[in-house]
C-alpha cells in the first residue's frame, strides 16, 4: 500500500508537470529523434522545478521505448560523448588535490570526476516506472555493447548505481507457492533458465507438493518483477540427476524425512542487472529459512549444470586429449549413446577425468576458472562435492555437457574459508571422490596430476 500511494503520487505530480511543458514535435527520422531526446536530458539536468523534473523524466523514458536500433544507437553514442565528466573542473580539482592533498581536496576530486549521466540517471529514476524503464535501459545498453565498446563507461555507471539502488538491504526474500499472485508465477515460467517448466502443470509439481520450494528476490521499486529465484527439492540423499527430481510420477518426500536440501535451479530474472550480485546472499538466506523450519534438514547442496563443458571438450587448446580420444568424444553428439551401456561406460571413463580437468586445472586466460556456475557456487564457499555421469540426458544437458551435472555442497562450517581460499589463492576446494576421478586422467591420458585444495 505505501509502495501504490507513492507511485500514485508521483504519477499525479509527472501529469501537472507535463501540462507545463512545451514539447517539440517528435522528428520522424532515427538521428532527429536521438538528438531531441538528448536535448530532453539536458533539460532535464539544468532544471529545478520538481513537477517538471518528473514530468521530463517521464517524457525522456516513454520516447526511448519508442526508438528503433538505429535511434538508441544514436541516443547511445551521444549519452557515451557528450555526458561524461566535465574535463576543465576535473582537471582543476585535480591541481588543488596535487598541491594540497587532503580530504576536502579529495572530495572535491570525487564529485568532479562524476559523469554527468549518473546525475541524469539519478532523475530519470523519479519518473513513474524510472527504476524499471533504467534496468530495461540498461539491457538495450548490453546487446548494443556486442558491437560498440565504446559504451562501455555508461555500463560502468549504470552497474555503480545498480549496486547501490539493489543493495541486499533493500531486497525482500518471499516464498513463491501455488497462492502467489498469478502474475508472479507467469514471470517464474517466462524466467525459468536452467530447466523449462513447460505449463502451469509443471510448475504446479514445482511449487505445491511439500517436499518443494521456491523463493525469489523482490525490490520495492520493481513490484512483482523477482529478481532472482531459486527452487529447492527436500529429499533423503544428494542426488545425482535431475530427472527423478523433475518425474511427473515421483513420490514425495515427508518433510520430517528429508534430510537434504537441494538447490536445483537459480534463475536471474533481469538482464539488465546482470553482474549485480543477489545469488550469494538468496541462498544463504534461503539455507538459513529452511534450518529455522526444518531443522532435521543437514545437507545443502545444489544439483547444478555445467554448461561450459561441452564447448571445452570440443575446442580447448588447454584440454589434454589427444586425437584419437577427440574422435571417441564426438560419440556424444549421437543421443543414441545413452541407450548403449557399453557405449556409455566407455565414455564415462573418459569424460569423468577430464571433466575433474575442466574444474580443478583448467583457466581462463585471466586465470579465472571456466565454467561460469563454478565460479558463482566456489566464490559463495561452496565445495566441489560430486561430479555426476549421465546426470541431465535432456536434450540440453547434452548439448551443453555431455549429460554431466555436478553437485556443489554448502557447508556452514567451511564456507567462509573456502570462499576465501577461492578468492584470494583461486583454490577450488574438492572432495576425494573428485580428485580421484584427476588420478584417473593421469592414469588414462599420461599426465601429471595438479595440486589443490582439498575437501
Amino acid at each position: 500500500m505505501p509502495n501504490a500511494f507513492f507511485s500514485d503520487l508521483v504519477s499525479s505530480i509527472a501529469e501537472r508537470g507535463r501540462t507545463l511543458l512545451r514539447l517539440k514535435t517528435w522528428p520522424q527520422d532515427a538521428a532527429g529523434q536521438a538528438s531531441s531526446l538528448i536535448d530532453m536530458c539536458r533539460a532535464l539536468l539544468t532544471g529545478r522545478g520538481e513537477a517538471t523534473g518528473v514530468a521530463i523524466a517521464a517524457e525522456v523514458l516513454g520516447r526511448y521505448r519508442t526508438l528503433d536500433t538505429d535511434a538508441r544507437q544514436r541516443f547511445f553514442a551521444a549519452l557515451a560523448d557528450h555526458f561524461g565528466p566535465d574535463h576543465d573542473r576535473l582537471a582543476k580539482a585535480i591541481e588543488k588535490w596535487r598541491a594540497d592533498a587532503n580530504d576536502r581536496t579529495a572530495a572535491d576530486l570525487h564529485y568532479a570526476s562524476e559523469p554527468g549521466r549518473l546525475e541524469l540517471f539519478r532523475r530519470l529514476n523519479r519518473a513513474p516506472g524510472g527504476t524499471a524503464a533504467l534496468v530495461a535501459m540498461r539491457a538495450d545498453l548490453l546487446t548494443e555493447m556486442r558491437a560498440n565498446k565504446a559504451l562501455a563507461p555508461i555500463d560502468k555507471d549504470f552497474t555503480h548505481l545498480f549496486a547501490s539502488w539493489f543493495n541486499r538491504g533493500f531486497l525482500v526474500l518471499r516464498r513463491i507457492d501455488w497462492s502467489t499472485p498469478a502474475s508472479v508465477l507467469e514471470r517464474i515460467i517466462r524466467y525459468e533458465a536452467v530447466h523449462e517448466i513447460h505449463d502451469w502443470d509443471d510448475l504446479r509439481r514445482r511449487i505445491d507438493p511439500p517436499d518443494r520450494r521456491c523463493y525469489a528476490f523482490f525490490h520495492p521499486a520493481l513490484v512483482d518483477e523477482p529478481l532472482i529465484f531459486v527452487e529447492v527439492a527436500l529429499i533423503e540423499q544428494i542426488p545425482g540427476a535431475i530427472a527423478p527430481l523433475l518425474a511427473h510420477d515421483r513420490t514425495p518426500v515427508a518433510p520430517e524425512r528429508a534430510r537434504t536440501a537441494v538447490f536445483y535451479s537459480i534463475s536471474n530474472c533481469q538482464k539488465g542487472l546482470a553482474g549485480v550480485t543477489f545469488g550469494n546472499f538468496l541462498i544463504k538466506q534461503v539455507v538459513e529459512e529452511l534450518r529455522r523450519e526444518l531443522p532435521r534438514v543437514e545437507t545443502f547442496v545444489t544439483l547444478s549444470p555445467v554448461p561450459g563443458l561441452r564447448t571445452w571438450l570440443l575446442n580447448a587448446e588447454d584440454a589434454p586429449i589427444d586425437a584419437e580420444t577427440r574422435s571417441l568424444l564426438a560419440e556424444l553428439d549421437e543421443p543414441e549413446w545413452t541407450t548403449d551401456a557399453d557405449r556409455a561406460e566407455r565414455l564415462r571413463k573418459i569424460v569423468e577425468p577430464l571433466a575433474a580437468h575442466y574444474f580443478l586445472k583448467a583457466r581462463l586466460p585471466n586465470g579465472r576458472v571456466v565454467d561460469p556456475v563454478a565460479r558463482f557456487h566456489l566464490g559463495n564457499g561452496a565445495r566441489l562435492e560430486r561430479i555426476n555421469w549421465m546426470g541431465d540426458l535432456s536434450r540440453k544437458g547434452l548439448k551443453e555437457s555431455g549429460g554431466v551435472m555436478v553437485n556443489y555442497l554448502y557447508d556452514l562450517d567451511e564456507i567462509e574459508k573456502n570462499h576465501e581460499a577461492f578468492a584470494n589463492q583461486g583454490e577450488v576446494t574438492a572432495s576425494n571422490a573428485v580428485r580421484r576421478m584427476l588420478k584417473g586422467e593421469r592414469q588414462i591420458f599420461g599426465i601429471t596430476a595438479p595440486s589443490f585444495a582439498q575437501g
